[in-house]
Parts: C-alpha cells; sequence; structure tokens
C-alpha cells in the first residue's frame, strides 16, 4: 500500500506541475506586448515628396510628428487604436532647407528618422559657345 501512495503523490505532484508550466507560458493575444507594434517605411519621390507607410496592430496608439531642427511640431497625426495602416505624403516644398525629425511612436517603441532638405542651384556654364551655321550652295 506505501508504494501505491508513493506512486500516486508523485504522480499527482507531476500532473499538477506541467499543467501550471503549460499555463505559464500563455499570453492574451489581443494583449499588446512591449515590443513595436508598428511597422514604417519612409521614402522620397521624384516630385519631392516625403512618403510614409505605416502599418500597426489594433489596441494601441501611434503618434507620428515632423520636427523642425528646435523640436517644433509642424505636423502631427495621431492614428487611433482600431486604425491599421496609414499612407502620407507631405509636401516639404514650403519648408526651408535645413534638418527634420520624424518621429512615430507608440508609447513604448520609436522611430526617429532624420530628414535633410538641401536646395541645388543649378550649374551655369562659365562660358558658352555658339556657332552660326551658313547654308551653303
Amino acid at each position: 500500500m506505501k508504494s501505491f501512495a508513493k506512486s500516486f503523490i508523485v504522480a499527482l505532484t507531476l500532473g499538477v506541475a506541467t499543467s501550471f508550466a503549460s499555463f505559464a507560458g500563455t499570453t492574451n493575444p489581443e494583449q499588446p506586448t512591449d515590443s513595436a507594434s508598428f511597422k514604417s517605411g519612409i521614402y522620397t519621390s521624384n516630385d519631392g515628396k516625403l512618403h510614409v507607410a505605416l502599418d500597426k496592430q489594433t489596441g494601441r496608439v501611434v503618434t507620428i510628428q515632423l520636427k523642425n531642427d528646435k523640436g517644433v511640431a509642424l505636423y502631427t497625426q495621431r492614428l487611433g487604436k482600431k486604425a491599421e495602416n496609414c499612407r502620407l505624403a507631405f509636401n516639404v516644398d514650403s519648408l526651408k532647407d535645413g534638418v527634420y525629425q520624424l518621429d512615430i511612436t507608440d508609447g513604448t517603441s520609436t522611430t526617429s528618422k532624420s530628414v535633410t532638405l538641401t536646395t541645388h542651384q543649378p550649374e551655369v556654364p562659365k562660358r558658352l559657345v555658339q556657332t552660326d551655321v551658313l547654308a551653303s550652295k
């Protein structure tokens, strides 16, 4: 009878231990984790616009800000918890040359990109040589 009691206690202990271990690793799939809840892509186009493509998980608020070199926000957009993606095109023609910062944050993770605007002056040739073609008979 003692061997049966010992076997029963060992089996019960192993059963309880494995059930606690199996519940320890589960998480609520709807509850966001501490990693970034968004993916972003930033690129420019030939027409001089700055494009931002953002895909995010639902359940988190994401804020997009374009700031000047002094840290003043020139543009802010907040995506609510239910939004899943956002596509923006910034027309930067009216902005002065300089360094700007694009910040995307969900409150936990932040992605910052530096954007430099420069205007190149067209290069004028120093000397222009012109010939007239005369028609010959």
